[in-house]
Protein backbone atom coordinates (compact mmCIF):
# COMPACT_ATOMS: atom_id res chain seq x y z
CA UNK A 1 0.00 0.00 0.00
CA UNK A 2 1.33 3.43 -0.95
CA UNK A 3 1.10 6.29 1.53
CA UNK A 4 1.94 9.98 1.58
CA UNK A 5 4.56 11.48 3.85
CA UNK A 6 1.72 13.28 5.67
CA UNK A 7 0.03 9.96 6.46
CA UNK A 8 3.25 8.36 7.67
CA UNK A 9 4.47 11.29 9.76
CA UNK A 10 1.29 13.00 10.98
CA UNK A 11 -1.74 10.72 10.79
CA UNK A 12 -0.13 7.61 12.26
CA UNK A 13 1.57 9.72 14.95
CA UNK A 14 -1.72 11.37 15.99
CA UNK A 15 -3.80 8.21 15.57
CA UNK A 16 -1.54 5.26 16.43
CA UNK A 17 -4.60 3.01 16.81
CA UNK A 18 -5.21 3.15 13.02
CA UNK A 19 -3.98 -0.04 11.38
CA UNK A 20 -2.79 0.57 7.79
CA UNK A 21 -4.20 -2.86 6.87
CA UNK A 22 -7.67 -1.49 7.67
CA UNK A 23 -7.09 1.30 5.15
CA UNK A 24 -6.23 -1.23 2.45
CA UNK A 25 -9.37 -3.26 3.21
CA UNK A 26 -11.62 -0.18 3.11
CA UNK A 27 -10.18 0.86 -0.27
CA UNK A 28 -10.67 -2.67 -1.67
CA UNK A 29 -14.29 -3.02 -0.49
CA UNK A 30 -15.82 0.34 0.50
CA UNK A 31 -19.35 0.91 1.73
CA UNK A 32 -19.24 4.20 -0.14
CA UNK A 33 -16.78 5.93 -2.50
CA UNK A 34 -16.89 9.65 -3.32
CA UNK A 35 -14.62 12.00 -5.24
CA UNK A 36 -13.79 15.35 -3.65
CA UNK A 37 -13.67 18.59 -5.69
CA UNK A 38 -9.85 18.58 -5.41
CA UNK A 39 -9.65 15.11 -7.02
CA UNK A 40 -8.92 13.15 -3.86
CA UNK A 41 -11.14 10.17 -3.19
CA UNK A 42 -12.96 9.31 0.05
CA UNK A 43 -13.70 5.72 0.99
CA UNK A 44 -15.80 4.58 3.95
CA UNK A 45 -15.78 1.09 5.42
CA UNK A 46 -16.60 -0.97 8.51
CA UNK A 47 -13.75 -1.72 10.91
CA UNK A 48 -13.98 -3.66 14.15
CA UNK A 49 -11.19 -3.00 16.61
CA UNK A 50 -9.94 -5.76 18.89
CA UNK A 51 -12.14 -5.95 21.96
CA UNK A 52 -15.07 -4.12 20.37
CA UNK A 53 -18.33 -5.84 19.52
CA UNK A 54 -19.68 -3.52 16.85
CA UNK A 55 -17.88 -2.05 13.85
CA UNK A 56 -17.02 1.60 13.44
CA UNK A 57 -16.75 3.52 10.19
CA UNK A 58 -13.25 4.33 8.96
CA UNK A 59 -12.93 7.08 6.35
CA UNK A 60 -9.84 6.77 4.17
CA UNK A 61 -8.81 9.61 1.87
CA UNK A 62 -6.53 8.81 -1.06
CA UNK A 63 -4.84 10.94 -3.65
CA UNK A 64 -6.54 11.09 -7.06
CA UNK A 65 -4.90 7.78 -8.05
CA UNK A 66 -7.28 5.99 -5.68
CA UNK A 67 -4.53 4.00 -3.97
CA UNK A 68 -2.10 6.35 -2.19
CA UNK A 69 -3.45 6.84 1.35
CA UNK A 70 -3.30 10.45 2.56
CA UNK A 71 -5.59 10.45 5.62
CA UNK A 72 -7.68 8.07 7.73
CA UNK A 73 -9.94 8.55 10.72
CA UNK A 74 -13.06 7.16 12.34
CA UNK A 75 -16.07 9.04 10.96
CA UNK A 76 -18.75 9.39 13.62
CA UNK A 77 -20.94 11.45 11.27
CA UNK A 78 -21.28 8.76 8.59
CA UNK A 79 -24.86 7.80 7.80
CA UNK A 80 -25.73 4.80 5.70
CA UNK A 81 -27.92 5.71 2.76
CA UNK A 82 -31.43 4.38 3.05
CA UNK A 83 -33.64 3.84 0.04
Amino acid sequence: MKTTRYFDEQVLRKRPYIDPAWCARVIEAPLRREEQPDGRIRFWGDVTQTGEKSPRILRVVTLNDGETVHNAFFDRGFRRKTT
